[in-house]
C-alpha cells in the first residue's frame, strides 16, 4: 500500500504573471469566511490540475511576519486538504488557477483557517463541476 504525500510542488504554484491578470479578470470568485476564492478554468499544459496562489493584504497587516504566518497557515491547510480537490478537477479533466485571499483584520487560530479552506474547497468543486456539465 502506497504512502500518501502531502505535498505542494512548484508546479501547483501560481506563478505566471498573464494567468494571475486574467484569473482577477476574467475569473469567478465567491467569498468562503476567512477567504475571498477566485478561479478560472485554464488550458490543459504541463501544469498540475491546480495551480494555487495565497495572498494576504498589506494593508491589513502591515508587518511582514503576520502575513507570512497567514499565508503558512493558509499554504498547510490546503496542502493537507487538497486531495480531494485534485482527485474530483482529475476526474472531470479540469485545469484550474485558484487564488485565496485572506480577509479578515485579526490572525485567526489555524483550526479556524483550515476549516474555511475545507468550506471553500467543497465549493469550488462542486462550482467546476457544475460547469463542466
Amino acid at each position: 500500500m502506497e504512502q500518501q504525500r502531502f505535498t505542494l510542488k512548484k508546479n501547483e504554484r501560481l506563478c505566471s504573471r498573464t494567468t494571475i491578470q486574467e484569473l482577477f479578470t476574467k475569473g469567478q470568485s465567491f467569498v468562503k469566511y476567512p477567504f475571498r476564492v477566485s478561479y478560472l478554468r485554464v488550458d490543459a499544459g504541463d501544469t498540475a490540475n491546480a495551480q494555487v496562489l495565497i495572498s494576504v493584504s498589506k494593508k491589513r497587516f502591515k508587518r511582514a511576519y503576520k502575513r507570512n504566518r497567514l499565508k503558512r497557515l493558509s499554504r498547510e491547510a490546503y496542502r493537507l486538504n487538497k486531495t480531494e480537490f485534485i482527485t474530483s478537477l482529475q476526474k472531470n479533466g479540469l485545469n484550474i488557477a485558484v487564488a485565496f485571499i485572506y480577509l479578515p483584520t485579526e490572525i485567526l487560530d489555524y483550526a479556524s483557517v483550515e476549516k474555511g479552506m475545507k468550506k471553500a474547497l467543497n465549493k469550488l468543486i462542486k462550482d467546476t463541476c457544475r460547469e463542466k456539465e
